[in-house]
């Protein structure tokens, strides 16, 4: 990997191989990254080594129920060592969290793909998403202390502000941005308007994407497929690059490769890639 910048790159694909006939190749071959997350994978580990090719170094965790969610990561270089275990023993996290360690420039990076429960209200779906979140806030202190510099990525399925969601007043009784799911990221990075809001409150994770855009709507990350939500932005900004603050810190740029038009899309979500300084 090169010391400077480490580029990482996170997408939800919305199933792997469709989005690598939809052009997704196209994509990774002309952004030079180091470390890909990928979310809602849906295929084999087969499948993905094979779409990805040889130079990718391929970490894959998939889901109890074949065809589901599944989270990746794929780096230039090989982990040192990676854990998928989160929550209780009881608690089926499969395909949906994925860590690894990677040794860059002499320390250790430890990098989560995650795809949180979509959810939904009054249903067990909801009751699986609110035990994920517990489950991440009892793991979020424990990366902290195991690396300084520690990133958790991916379609966390919550918009965390009203920045977050073009229409959020639409949205307030709807997964996604439930007043008690937006509680999970006030505790993970404190709460608007408290002092020190995304600067070391809560539990000290930094949103990278915040941080970098300011107190503007969006970027959004992610656009219903139905009517002209895309071509208007009415989207929302769900997947996330949650870091460490020494991590944080060593941000240079932030982007999110939102394609050009409709037509170009290979997923409903758009990559966030965010080159690091380490």
């Amino acid at each position: 990997m090169p010391a400077q910048p480490l580029r990482i790159a996170s997408v939800n694909v919305n199933g792997v191989r469709a989005a690598f006939r939809k052009g997704m190749g196209d994509w990774l071959a002309a952004r030079d990254v180091d470390i890909l997350a990928l979310q809602e994978v849906r295929a084999s580990t087969d499948d993905l080594v094979g779409l990805l090719g040889d130079e990718w170094d391929v970490l894959h965790d998939p889901a109890t129920a074949k065809g589901r969610a599944g989270v990746a990561l794929a780096s230039r270089h090989r982990a040192s060592i990676h854990r998928v275990e989160l929550g209780p023993a009881d608690f089926d996290s499969a395909g949906r969290w994925l860590e690894a360690d990677y040794e860059v420039g002499g320390k250790v990076v430890t990098v989560v793909s995650t795809y949180v429960h979509s959810g939904e209200v009054d249903t067990p779906k909801q009751v699986e998403k609110y035990k994920f979140l517990d489950a991440m806030v009892e793991r979020l202190p424990q990366l902290a202390a195991h690396s300084e510099y520690a990133v958790i990525m991916g379609d966390l399925n919550v918009g965390h502000r009203t920045l977050d969601i073009k229409n959020w007043k639409g949205n307030v009784k709807r997964a996604g941005f439930l007043p008690e799911e937006r509680a999970y990221f006030d505790r993970f990075l404190g709460a608007e308007g408290e002092p020190g809001y995304n600067d070391g409150a809560g539990l000290g994770w930094i949103d990278v994407g915040r941080r970098h855009a300011g107190e503007v709507p969006g970027p959004y990350t992610w656009w219903s497929q139905r009517g002209k939500a895309f071509d208007t932005d009415t989207g929302w900004r769900i997947d996330y690059h949650l870091a460490t603050p020494q991590l944080a810190a060593t941000v240079q740029n932030y982007v999110v490769d939102r394609a050009a038009a409709y037509d170009e899309r290979w997923s409903d979500h758009a990559p966030v890639v965010v080159d690091y300084a380490i």
